[in-house]
C-alpha cells in the first residue's frame, strides 16, 4: 500500500489548545523558552502536550491510501506514555489513546477539535489517526474513502485554493 502525502504537518504555531481552543501562538523571540519541538512531538509551556500521526483516508478502487499529517493534542498521562514506548518493539499492540485533532485542514469546515483516537504503530511509523465517526465531510471520508478524483481535487485546494494559501 502507498502513502499519498499532500502537505507536511502543519506549524505549531498553529496549535489549539484541547482543554480551551485556545490558540497556542508565542512570538517567535519567546519560541525557544517556550516550545519543545520535534519532528514528531511539541510541548508548549510544559501543559500542552502534541504528536504528529497520519489521518488516512482509502482512495477508491485501489490499495493507495491518501493521508494528512496533522498535529493531535493528547493528555499529559498519554502523551508520556506515548514517548516512553516511543522506540520500543510491540508497541503496537499499545491501546489507542484519545486525543483532539489540533490542524486545521483547509480543504474542510473548520477540523479542529475533532476527537481522535490514536493508533501507535511499529517503530518508525507514525500514529495512525482515526477521527470519531461523525457527518463532519473529512471522518466520512476517511470511512468511506475518497475517489482518484477527490485526490486531485484536494491537491489543487491546497496549492491554489484560496482558503488554503
Amino acid at each position: 500500500m502507498s502513502v499519498m502525502r499532500p502537505v507536511p504537518p502543519g506549524n505549531p504555531d498553529a496549535l489549539r489548545d484541547a482543554g480551551s481552543g485556545e490558540l497556542v501562538h508565542y512570538p517567535e523571540s519567546e519560541r525557544a523558552a517556550r516550545y519543545q519541538l520535534s519532528s514528531d512531538q511539541c510541548v508548549i509551556d510544559g501543559r500542552h502536550f502534541f504528536i504528529v500521526g497520519n489521518l488516512e483516508i482509502p482512495v477508491l478502487g485501489s490499495d493507495q491510501t491518501f493521508s494528512w499529517g496533522v498535529w493531535v493534542s493528547l493528555s499529559e498521562e498519554n502523551f508520556a506514555r506515548a514517548s516512553k514506548l516511543g522506540h520500543t518493539p510491540g508497541r503496537e499492540a499499545e491501546p489507542p489513546y484519545f486525543g483532539w485533532l489540533s490542524s486545521s485542514l483547509c480543504v474542510y469546515p473548520e477540523t479542529v477539535h475533532l476527537k481522535t483516537r490514536v493508533h501507535t504503530r511499529p517503530v518508525g511509523v507514525r500514529p495512525l489517526i482515526e477521527l470519531e465517526p461523525t457527518q463532519h465531510p473529512l471522518s466520512v471520508e476517511q470511512r468511506n474513502g475518497i475517489t482518484w478524483q477527490r485526490v486531485q481535487e484536494i491537491a489543487e485546494l491546497v496549492l491554489h485554493g484560496p482558503s488554503c494559501q
